[in-house]
């Protein structure tokens, strides 16, 4: 036979009809004649050319389909480990925070905007696994290069590497504040008098020099994958661990502590004044009553701490590479799975560390009881699980930015240490300089949440979805969608950031700086 026949059989018809979705494709082939005489049987013949290119690209053999397996090249990891994968890389430190968004947002107000971005996070990877059939790309900065040029291409780059940073600062954040506190457990220290091993500053410097950076300068990570996996674990021990100790900590504690402290140096005052100063108290009456509506200064935080949390975007795309079976349905049911699992781990942590500290939590759920419990022995525990997690956790994040950063400026050029070895030490000396400097971990959650969180969440897969879903009329429900997803997104960064700064200026006014 001289000709090539390439037959499309609809394995998804009824599926894909009562979600509105494209159908999904799976080809057949019936000899390898010319490949310039091959016929296709398509719903897209007639489209537009983009269209046309995509599904002949590579079978005619006229340009090869860049970063794009098809259903040819079926990925092997199975449907539970894909969904565990993704779980990875949803949780991550911002379930730290949770608890203090609640208690600055209250209960009911709270779990409205948790089940808000998760549902429009699970939309977001929709539009991003479309668009990528569409673009013919699994990599998002060729989606936004193939979308929007050169403009769309460092969009997504930025807000890929902004995302990253703000995920090693929180992790090297956790090991300022937390690594002194173990210290100080093990050589039964219980006030620091200056010691430079119970400085955070100092601390988080030499864990970057000595464990990180070496890490971070293999050319394979190898074995340092299977970090995400002891991450998720030391995570669910810590979950485990809030809901015991809401259980075991009475309510007030923590003011009480505050109290005896407060009124020791007033006694101390009184003793050398020539003035009576009397006993203080500042437990409330309702100080252990939950609130369900909550609207302070800090309340701006609490967008920008969730989108932080449910960030998990650039994994989709690999993931859904490897989906055994592979289809944008299949891909969908892992994320359902997925971000349902973080759903309840994030109500349930944020619920449980609220109810326990009520308006008294810090916006570093462990530093908090680091202050009410100190050396307590299951919370050393956790402490060096979450440590351990996070510092290994540090090199992997740090290879994607590398990588993305030399091909960006280094693009087609052999390997060089120097280079290699530069990049690596600049991105931590930044890191920690951020670190030193930035006064609470809340301030990485917000502005990172606000702002590139945002623009992996909302702004870049509605906008790419709008510019390369060519098949769909812009009148079409779901581009009105996308463009309304689009404008939303547009609005929780713009607003989010608005207040985010005006709460730092007010603050710096108000303490003199």
């Amino acid at each position: 036979m001289d000709r090539m026949e390439l037959r499309k059989v609809n394995t998804d018809l009824d599926e894909e009809s009562n979600s509105g979705d494209s159908t999904e494709d799976t080809y057949t082939y019936t000899d390898m004649g010319d490949p310039e005489k091959a016929t296709i049987s398509s719903h897209f013949v007639g489209d537009d050319a983009e269209s046309q290119k995509f599904l002949t690209n590579g079978f005619l053999g006229k340009k090869k389909l860049e970063n794009y397996s098809d259903e040819y090249n079926p990925g092997d990891i199975s449907f539970g480990m894909s969904s565990f994968n993704l779980s990875n890389a949803i949780m991550g430190s911002g379930i730290l925070g949770l608890s203090y968004a609640m208690a600055n947002t209250g209960i009911i107000l709270f779990v409205i905007l948790l089940l808000s971005v998760a549902i429009m996070s699970l939309y977001s990877v929709h539009l991003l696994l479309k668009t990528s059939k569409e673009g013919g790309s699994l990599i998002y900065e060729k989606l936004g290069e193939k979308a929007f040029g050169w403009p769309g291409k460092m969009s997504a780059f930025v807000s890929l590497t902004m995302q990253n940073i703000g995920a090693m600062s929180s992790y090297l954040y956790i090991v300022k504040y937390e690594l002194p506190i173990v210290i100080k457990a093990f050589l039964n220290v219980k006030e620091s008098t200056g010691e430079w091993y119970l400085n955070g500053d100092y601390l988080v410097i030499l864990v970057s020099l000595w464990l990180i950076l070496p890490l971070s300068l293999l050319k394979n990570l190898g074995y340092l994958g299977y970090t995400s996996g002891f991450s998720l674990l030391c995570m669910v021990f810590f979950l485990i661990v809030v809901i015991c100790k809401k259980f075991q900590i009475p309510c007030g504690l923590e003011s009480d502590l505050i109290n005896a402290t407060l009124n020791t140096t007033l006694e101390h005052l009184s003793t050398t004044a020539p003035f009576h100063v009397s006993e203080v108290n500042i437990t409330s009456d309702d100080q252990c009553t939950p609130k369900y509506f909550i609207f302070n200064s800090q309340t701006v935080y609490a967008v920008p701490i969730l989108t932080f949390s449910f960030v998990c975007h650039p994994a989709v795309l690999p993931i859904y590479e490897e989906l055994k079976g592979r289809s944008r349905r299949r891909m969908m049911k892992v994320s359902n799975v997925s971000f349902f699992a973080m759903f309840l781990m994030y109500l349930l942590a944020a619920v449980f560390g609220y109810l326990t500290f009520y308006g008294n939590v810090e916006p570093e759920l462990l530093h908090t009881y680091a202050e009410v419990l100190g050396a307590d022995v299951l919370l050393l525990i956790v402490r060096l699980a979450v440590l351990m997690a996070v510092t290994l956790t540090v090199p992997v994040v740090i290879f994607p930015i590398r990588s993305s950063i030399t091909q960006l400026l280094c693009s087609g050029k052999e390997f060089s240490w120097w280079r290699h070895t530069a990049i690596t030490m600049a991105l931590l000396v930044f890191t920690n300089i951020l670190v030193i400097f930035v006064p609470t971990i809340r301030d990485i959650f917000g502005f990172i949440g606000a702002s590139a969180a945002a623009m992996l969440i909302f702004i870049l897969p509605s906008a790419f979805y709008i510019k390369l879903v060519k098949k769909e009329p812009m009148k079409s429900v779901q581009k009105i969608g996308a463009l309304l997803f689009l404008i939303s997104g547009i609005f929780v960064m713009t607003g989010s950031m608005t207040l985010i700064i005006l709460d730092w200026t007010s603050n710096a006014a108000s303490n003199g700086h």
